[in-house]
């Protein structure tokens, strides 16, 4: 999932943001209201996880604003504001979730899966099984095969394979892998892609006779079955 923090406190904000990357995710941060309206704003994310008590602009008004002008992405409200009146107010102004501090950063990731799961059960259905040649993704059950073989793959490193198998057959640049694998804030010049890719290479061609992940020269990377 891709996921904005809007949070004010530095040290929570950078705890989050860690938290969530390590599980997997992409995760942005702003810092104050006006900013997390402005990213969120442009779309793109499938949760926002808002502060109420935010600098220029507040996190209720910040939720209102965006369901004014049609934007239904889920809300998880995080705040110390957790008596009852607190949060029937978040839950009014547009949020759809809110969940006080302190709290167990399990209960956190389990909320937005299920905001998350509630927005795509509106939309068309994704699959959740991808297959290239004799290489096989399942989404739900997080498992990698190929050749009936199975692989172990790190999250980063299946996310990364995730995106290419939806993709599949197509060139996918590397400033598409950042913005959907990791997040804005890299350097388009960073060699993290080739890196990742190149040990995702190592896991997933290695020992079997035809390469399915392909290097597309001054373009990106495709998977398919036979040379590009």
């Amino acid at each position: 999932m891709k996921i904005l923090i809007v949070e004010d406190d530095a040290d929570g904000a950078g705890y989050l943001v860690k938290a969530l990357r390590e599980t997997g995710h992409v995760a942005d941060h702003a810092a104050d209201g006006l900013d997390g309206y402005g990213l969120a704003a442009e779309g793109g994310y499938d949760v926002l996880i808002v502060d109420r008590m935010l600098p220029k602009l507040d996190g209720l008004s910040l939720i209102r604003g965006l369901r004014e002008q049609g934007h239904e992405v889920p809300v998880l409200i995080l705040s110390a504001l957790g008596q009852v009146d607190d949060r029937v107010k978040g839950l009014r102004a547009g949020g759809d979730d809110y969940l006080s501090k302190p709290y167990a950063f399990s209960e956190l990731l389990a909320r937005i899966e299920v905001l998350a799961r509630r927005r795509r059960g509106t939309a068309p259905a994704e699959e959740t099984v991808y297959r290239v040649g004799d290489l096989e993704l399942d989404r739900l059950a997080h498992r990698v095969t190929r050749g009936g073989r199975s692989i172990d793959l790190q999250p980063r490193e299946f996310r990364l394979l995730e995106y290419l198998m939806r993709h599949a057959g197509q060139v996918v640049t590397r400033t598409m892998l950042l913005e959907s694998v990791w997040d804005y804030h890299f350097d388009p010049q960073t060699n993290v892609i080739d890196v990742h890719v190149s040990r995702l290479r190592g896991k997933i061609d290695k020992g079997f006779d035809r390469p399915l992940i392909h290097t597309v020269r001054g373009a990106g990377y495709t998977v398919r079955v036979g040379a590009w």
